[in-house]
């Protein structure tokens, strides 16, 4: 202990002197308590509360994260012992992550499958605080033991909300999400242990890492940077590992799929960000494992299964949950370009996808309301019956398939035009590859998102009762999500400088 004397004052002033990096992630932390002890104090009844206090407690976490633009003006800084770093990548995800998860948290209560919960809703926005913490961390994680620390808070967090509506598919979901997390945690850690018997350190940015696993035989490390990136692969749900998504897609409330869907995708894209940019850019590091090889094969793998299984999904939910696989290798087509040109329409890209795929989850939530529709072939006539809702579908299923004129198709052009113009300098045969099946998977997404459009308007149905009312703040927040996917498909250079 007295050994140790000399050195805590060092590394009390490392501490204090990162709080002012840290200041989002500690309101986030009074926010999760504030919402816990209201929910104990007021139990079934604070659910409104809760609400209340979360939504407001993000919004002024908002603020911080605008606020530390100007401690970027000197440059990105590591801090609490070069165990996160905060650049502006990571602070535009966290600002997105953080707008995105007020309008899911709104959800919750508007989904009558997940409101119909005996307990009550209280506990929910406690544990989705707690993953947003986690998903903060990720993003800013650069040493692989933070980053293993919060790729576990965001499991943990996340295997509760999926089970969170207990019995029936719920309670299935849960359990297969706990067990296929389990293992990808176990084969991530051994990863992890790997590079660090290799390395000798756990830093990616300094420390004896990189220059370690150049001494190491290049198959002993491309094992265990595979192992690792298995793990941010469950996250990310690429091939192969996509395949508790449509099940536990299906079996969560409309409201967690929606979530893990789109900000838990965001936190993984940040973190895997932050993984790649040392390995890349360290010399002759490429010729050990060519991670523009591997990631390719992994997007054209992920494109291809992701959308030809979901032109043969009925169930809405199983559908989206395909979808989202196949927008994940589409975004892999835009990271693997590691250039400023490809990050920004990485960024622009899961922008226009998570506001598209966040109103069609709801869409979702909003016809099993009031309809009972939970297959596509159930939407038979109902666009006339729900007009407003119908063509917000349709804008929203023609932004995520990418057609003009919506934020969707922007993105996917800046994804294609950084692709393209990374091909023009190294003429990679992987990049090619990339395009062709990146075109050829947007054509066959038409087929399956445009059946929703047809069963709304174009097939009739003799059904006249079993209808709902509406949820007026439901249909409310969807429109505005397809003004601002058509806004944002018009000008987006509001995004995109």
């Amino acid at each position: 202990m007295n050994d140790l004397l000399p050195f805590l004052p060092g590394q009390l002033d490392q501490v204090f002197d990162g709080i002012t990096y840290f200041m989002p992630e500690i309101y986030l932390s009074v926010l999760f308590l504030v919402v816990l002890v209201t929910d104990l104090l007021f139990d079934k009844t604070s659910g409104w509360l809760c609400r209340i206090i979360a939504c407001a407690g993000l919004a002024l976490v908002i603020f911080k994260d605008l606020e530390q633009f100007r401690l970027l003006l000197t440059g990105p800084h590591f801090f609490f012992d070069q165990m996160l770093l905060l650049h502006q990548t990571s602070l535009v995800f966290k600002l997105v992550i953080d707008a995105l998860s007020i309008l899911l948290l709104l959800y919750f209560e508007w989904d009558d499958d997940l409101n119909s919960h005996p307990r009550g809703l209280s506990d929910l926005y406690s544990i989705s605080i707690a993953a947003i913490f986690a998903m903060h961390l990720m993003t800013m994680s650069v040493n692989l033991l933070s980053v293993y620390l919060s790729v576990e808070m965001v499991s943990i967090a996340s295997y509760l909300m999926v089970a969170y509506r207990a019995g029936g598919l719920s309670s299935e979901a849960g359990l297969k999400y706990v067990l296929f997390g389990a293992a990808s945690s176990a084969i991530m850690l051994y990863g992890i242990s790997l590079l660090y018997g290799f390395g000798g350190s756990l830093d990616l940015f300094g420390g004896n890492l990189l220059p370690g696993l150049m001494r190491v035989n290049p198959i002993a490390v491309s094992f265990a940077l595979i192992l690792f990136l298995a793990g941010i692969g469950f996250k990310l749900s690429f091939v192969p590992m996509h395949f508790w998504v449509p099940d536990i897609y299906q079996g969560a409330p409309a409201p967690v799929s929606a979530f893990l869907s789109t900000v838990t995708k965001i936190a993984a894209f940040g973190l895997l960000i932050n993984f790649l940019t040392p390995f890349i850019y360290f010399p002759k590091f490429p010729m050990v494992f060519d991670f523009s090889l591997f990631l390719s094969i992994i997007g054209i793998l992920t494109m291809i299964v992701g959308n030809f299984a979901a032109t043969l999904q009925n169930n809405i939910k199983r559908m989206l949950a395909y979808s989202s696989i196949g927008h994940t290798g589409f975004a892999l087509m835009a990271l693997v370009t590691f250039t400023a040109q490809g990050k920004s329409a990485l960024t622009f890209y899961l922008i226009a996808y998570a506001l598209a795929n966040t109103g069609a989850w709801m869409l979702a939530s909003y016809f099993a309301n009031t309809a009972k529709a939970e297959n596509i072939s159930d939407l038979k006539g109902l666009g006339f019956k729900y007009p407003v809702a119908g063509v917000c579908f349709v804008i929203l299923l023609i932004s995520l398939t990418g057609l003009p004129v919506t934020a969707g198709f922007y993105g996917k052009f800046l994804a294609f035009s950084s692709v393209y113009a990374a091909y023009q300098q190294n003429h990679n045969i992987g990049l090619l590859l990339l395009m062709i099946t990146g075109a050829v998977t947007t054509v066959v997404s038409l087929f399956y998102y445009i059946s929703i459009p047809l069963n709304l308007f174009l097939r009739k149905t003799e059904r006249t009762t079993g209808f709902a009312s509406s949820n007026p703040f439901l249909l409310l927040s969807v429109a505005i999500i397809s003004l601002l996917i058509v806004f944002l498909g018009l000008f987006p250079d509001i995004l995109v400088k």
